[in-house]
């Protein structure tokens, strides 16, 4: 591996420290090098903190001046809740930078490489681009579509089903298979599930992994008709993050009073087919500047995702077990496709174990 790899490989394991706590930014690492040596390093830790660049160059054993600096993204030009990175770049005496990419945000896309050439910085771009978009992609995605990136996640039995007749489905996964999953909740901004799920499981929808950095997550209900119990552990589970019902006009008016009333944010959305209009969900968090969204269910709810061609990218935990029955709730509700020639193609597929299950990971191919 030549230096100028290795460095920008450093630069992409700093930034990937900072998953999950810096959106709505992306995730930025950043190595100063002066004579062959790294002399400074640091990473965007969350939204509203330095970034990556200033804790770089404040971290630096010596005068970055006549030094290089490498990123895994373009710096920013603009002022948001920090100053912008370029100014202190060129302050520094930064003599090149090497990016993997250029940001895609308009504010920046391309004037921060202008604006340091323009002060003779030499720039240069493209090394580990792809390793550097595969590590932004939730931030990548929403700044090209302006709606978060949705991942669908389910447990499931080798015969496809998320649950018995009776709708029983803990646990169907097993302990490695769950504390993956309270990983990755970790890495989205939101968490959506229908309102069957509530009352099946009583979810909680929290990131629990003992010793890790605490996480609010938004935790996203769509519940057309407000059945949501007043009792429920989504409802009475504060430490988690807010929570936020997006229900139709056909909801009783008491109730949303009431839940109302409790500090539950009711969002009467419009809605398609007597449900909760899912696309209209989307715009709406989106402009709460959520980036990425995790549906873990239920049924109908991914099958109004992959119908409205929302869906980025899916997770199916497999468990060896057979739960059998044509009564048994599958993974997908609603009505499927009748010719295979139609039928719904993954990409950039990979399979992993987690204890005993299988995990079956891809990217739906209508998405970049």
């Amino acid at each position: 591996m030549s230096d100028e790899l290795a460095f920008m490989c450093r630069a992409l394991e700093l930034a990937a420290k900072g998953k999950g706590f810096t959106s709505p930014n992306p995730m930025v690492g950043a190595v100063i090098i002066k004579k062959g040596k790294i002399i400074g390093e640091g990473y965007h830790h969350k939204a509203g903190d330095k970034h990556a660049e200033i804790v770089a160059l404040e971290s630096c054993v010596q005068n970055p001046r006549g030094g290089t600096l490498y990123l895994n993204l373009e710096p920013c030009c603009h002022a948001g809740k920090t100053p912008p990175c370029v100014e202190a770049i060129i302050n520094a005496g930064i003599t090149r930078v090497v990016a993997a990419m250029e940001d895609p945000n308009p504010l920046v896309k391309g004037r921060g490489f202008e604006l340091l050439r323009r002060r003779g910085i030499e720039v240069e771009k493209g090394l580990c681009q792809q390793e550097a978009e595969e590590l932004n992609e939730k931030f990548i995605f929403f700044i090209k579509n302006r709606r978060p990136f949705v991942m669908i996640k389910a447990a499931l039995s080798l015969d496809g089903k998320i649950a018995t007749p009776t709708g029983k489905s803990r646990w169907l996964s097993s302990p490695e298979a769950r504390r993956y999953v309270h990983q990755l909740r970790q890495e989205y901004d939101a968490i959506m599930v229908g309102i069957n799920t509530v009352l099946r499981d009583n979810p909680r929808l929290t990131a629990r992994l003992p010793g890790a950095e605490k996480k609010e997550i938004l935790r996203v209900v769509l519940d057309g008709k407000l059945r949501i119990p007043l009792q429920c552990s989504l409802l009475k589970e504060k430490r988690g993050g807010e929570v936020v019902i997006f229900t139709t006009p056909a909801a009783p008016a008491e109730r949303v009073k009431q839940l109302r009333s409790l500090g539950i944010r009711v969002v009467i959305a419009r809605e398609k087919e007597g449900r909760v209009n899912l696309n209209y969900a989307l715009k709406q968090l989106a402009e709460k500047s959520i980036i990425s969204l995790l549906i873990e269910g239920g049924a109908e709810v991914f099958a109004s995702a992959l119908k409205e061609k929302v869906i980025n990218k899916v997770l199916f935990i497999y468990a060896p077990k057979i739960i059998g029955g044509r009564d048994s709730i599958p993974l997908f509700g609603g009505e499927g496709k009748k010719e295979l020639a139609s039928a719904y193609k993954l990409s950039k597929v990979r399979s992993f174990r987690l204890g005993p299950d299988v995990a079956i990971e891809g990217y739906l191919k209508w998405c970049p």
